[in-house]
């Protein structure tokens, strides 16, 4: 195997040999974002393609013109909001969860208006809409997850069934249902969508720690194991799990993770430094991984874009990055 580097202010290329579908390169570009210290935490797609994230502690919504390099923040009305999960909405809106004040928020970007619908949880955590435009979400220490109504603006929650769950990570299945990890235990949840009941699927190892989810394009949910260093699948019909020990070893800590639509499994390993961008093929079997430049600083979350980029939130050193494979 030989890698290479090409020299470049904020990118790195790392060549690889080509291994099944894989990417035989990785480019990953760098921007600091405007206001120090703000911990960029979850990033998302907009409807226009471009990269938005939270900037936690700065209590901003963030936009990445890629072209330019040019990032406009825009400010929530609540001071200390604490914004965290981030999804955006077929019209452009960007909803994100206010994880220190107990509200879900929507930004129009077009006029920076930003609407607040409360929600009877302490800490809302993370956020994802189904087709229908219904925004489903968790709430970490209150352990609860909850259905929000757009439309209406009706929130409701249900508590999760095991104790100190801290629900957190949450995506849309392609059967219509929320699924979410259960941080504080070796379970994934199922949250039916028209009752809110919840199923949950215990992980073969009583150890595990799942805390990211991504919908793969065959249907499963795959899940990065943050305690013991391992990529898990969930077949959501079956309940069968496999698993895979992560390149980094059991203290890895996968983290951020989101799937291409070329079934690739794309991941970071935040216990190894610096961060590595991970992509797992389900199909050989086999793993990947390049450091990112800046060290990543935690990548919390990663959003996968249509063109097959992986956006990334590197929180402890305030930037936000772009990889595209490379063939």
């Amino acid at each position: 195997m030989r890698i290479r580097f090409w020299p470049a202010t904020a990118t790195a290329i790392l060549a690889l040999l080509f291994l099944g579908a894989a990417p035989s390169s990785v480019s990953i570009h760098e921007w600091t974002v405007p206001t120090p210290d703000s911990r960029p935490h979850d990033p998302a797609v907009g409807a226009d393609g471009a990269l938005w994230y939270t900037g936690q502690l700065a209590n901003v919504l963030g936009r990445l013109d890629e072209k330019t390099g040019a990032i406009r923040e825009f400010k929530l009305k609540t001071p200390d909001s604490g914004p965290h999960g981030l999804a955006s909405d077929k019209d452009g809106n960007i909803w994100f969860t206010a994880n220190f004040k107990g509200y879900i928020g929507k930004l129009d970007p077009r006029t920076g208006a930003v609407t607040e619908y409360k929600v009877d949880a302490s800490d809302p955590h993370s956020l994802a809409f189904d087709t229908r435009g219904i925004v489903f979400f968790t709430a970490q220490n209150a352990n609860v997850v909850g259905r929000l109504d757009p439309a209406t603006g009706k929130a409701e929650v249900r508590p999760v069934p095991t104790a100190h769950a801290l629900p957190y990570g949450i995506v849309v299945g392609p059967d219509g249902a929320a699924y979410f990890c259960e941080f504080g235990s070796n379970k994934i949840g199922r949250i039916d969508p028209a009752s809110l009941a919840i199923r949950e699927y215990p992980l073969p190892d009583a150890a595990a720690r799942p805390r990211r989810l991504t919908t793969h394009p065959d249907g499963a949910i795959y899940y990065s194991d943050y305690g013991r260093g391992f990529i898990g699948r969930l077949d959501p019909k079956t309940g069968k799990v496999d698993e895979w020990a992560s390149p980094g070893g059991p203290s890895s800590r996968p983290y951020g993770i989101a799937s291409t639509s070329d079934g690739l499994v794309w991941y970071s390993e935040s216990g190894v430094k610096p961060n590595t961008l991970v992509v797992f093929d389900p199909k050989a079997g086999t793993f990947q991984h390049w450091p990112i430049p800046s060290g990543g600083g935690v990548v919390r979350n990663m959003a996968a874009a249509p063109d097959g980029a992986l956006y990334l939130a590197c929180s402890g050193v305030n930037k936000v990055g772009v990889a595209r494979p490379g063939r």
